[in-house]
């Protein structure tokens, strides 16, 4: 199987959650969190309400800035899913994001 480059994911979501932000062993700063989204979409020519939670983490200087963010704020995201560390489910690798007033 070859890796393609195409795991690019835009999200308008509110924090649910924050952990105190930590740093990796090598000092960069990490943050654990959970988003909620919730919109419309169109499927089959019927409205559907999507409604989920992604655990979420950011590094560096993004991490810094998430954690500054009261829970509730909205933001619109961006970046890519993983595996999470046991291999089950999937995290949000948050790589930027702009606060939604």
């Amino acid at each position: 199987m070859t890796a393609s480059t195409c795991n690019l994911l835009n999200l308008s979501a509110q924090i649910q959650a924050l952990q105190a932000l930590r740093y990796t062993p090598a000092g960069v700063p990490a943050l654990d969190f959970e988003v909620l989204h919730l919109s419309t979409q169109s499927e089959a020519g019927q409205a559907r309400l999507t409604q989920f939670t992604l655990r979420a983490i950011a590094f560096g200087m993004v991490a810094e800035q998430v954690a500054k963010q009261p829970l509730g704020a909205q933001l619109q995201c961006q970046g890519f899913l993983a595996a999470g560390k046991s291999g089950k489910g999937l995290v949000y690798h948050l790589q930027s994001f702009e606060s939604l007033f």
